[in-house]
């Protein structure tokens, strides 16, 4: 889905040491060239003394072009305040590359998210270590390549690495792709690999959280959204979900209404990540919007 009203949007991140005049020194500077500001949130961590701010602002009539940006918006604002910064453009449309392994429910909702225009993103491939959902991919008319993943597994992953950076891929989503990354591939793409765990985490990480939650005998199940790290299933949360369970639900319920959230959940990751709602430090994030 294009931006609404088809308005050329810059956004800018920033986070920083907090300090007086954060917001006006940020939003002079866009006003001085020509920027009309769309929305502005800020937030302070106060017990770290922490300043997080998420600007969006018409730039159709900006005069400053990007790399002009980012010199003079680093000499006169983030350097002196010690910030870091990114800023994205609605003109720019990422590329992402989707992973999966046999389970097609995930892969089934953000097809059809793209179907329906919902997101403005590239998907141009669709990797697997399996073969299973090559007809999906071909019925959506997007590229498959599967990787036979072996025990020492780093040889198909730098053949994945390779292809993600010949086809500019700027996010990766593990839509139930039930392998453990090097720290070489998530090195590679900080912050830009995001994965869904059928557990509401900390909780059950793992490979198989609805036995050990039905064990347990809870009382609710979850899933979780997360940036990859080499730490599993322990990267800055994204979004969460849970359901109320019972005694009476077996394994196969949980994993069936497991399944709805997981699929919701991820998609909720993949549109603040899109729309660069997310600000990440000291592995937690902060979402805007």
């Amino acid at each position: 889905m294009t931006e609404k009203n088809n308005i050329d949007r810059s956004t800018l991140l920033i986070l920083s040491p907090d300090q007086p005049g954060l917001v006006a020194s940020v939003s002079q500077f866009i006003h001085m060239h020509g920027g009309n500001i769309l929305d502005l949130d800020q937030y302070v961590d106060r017990s770290e003394s922490k300043f997080f701010m998420r600007v969006t602002w018409d730039s159709s009539e900006f005069d400053l072009e990007r790399a002009d940006f980012q010199a003079r918006f680093a000499h006169d604002i983030a350097e002196p305040k010690n910030m870091q910064w990114e800023l994205h453009s609605s003109a720019v449309r990422p590329r992402m590359a989707i992973f999966v392994s046999k389970r097609s429910h995930c892969l089934h909702d953000i097809l059809s998210r793209l179907e329906t225009g919902e997101w403005n993103v590239e998907v141009p491939v669709i990797v697997s270590n399996h073969a299973d959902l090559e007809p999906v991919a071909r019925r959506h008319g997007i590229t498959f390549e599967q990787f036979e993943i072996d025990s020492d597994h780093k040889s198909d992953e730098t053949k994945q690495l390779a292809l993600m950076k010949d086809l500019n891929i700027d996010l990766i989503v593990l839509a139930r792709y039930m392998q453990i990354l090097t720290p070489h591939m998530i090195d590679e793409f900080p912050n830009r690999i995001i994965n869904i765990h059928h557990s509401f985490l900390p909780a059950f990480p793992g490979s198989r959280p609805y036995h050990s939650a039905h064990e347990r005998g809870v009382k609710i199940i979850g899933a979780t959204s997360h940036y990859v790290t080499t730490e599993l299933d322990a990267g800055p949360i994204i979004d969460q979900e849970v359901v109320h369970v019972s005694h009476r639900d077996s394994v196969a319920d949980l994993t069936r209404r497991g399944r709805d959230l997981e699929k919701l959940v991820l998609s909720r990751a993949i549109w603040h990540h899109l729309q660069h709602q997310i600000l990440v430090s000291d592995n937690r994030t902060v979402i805007f919007g």
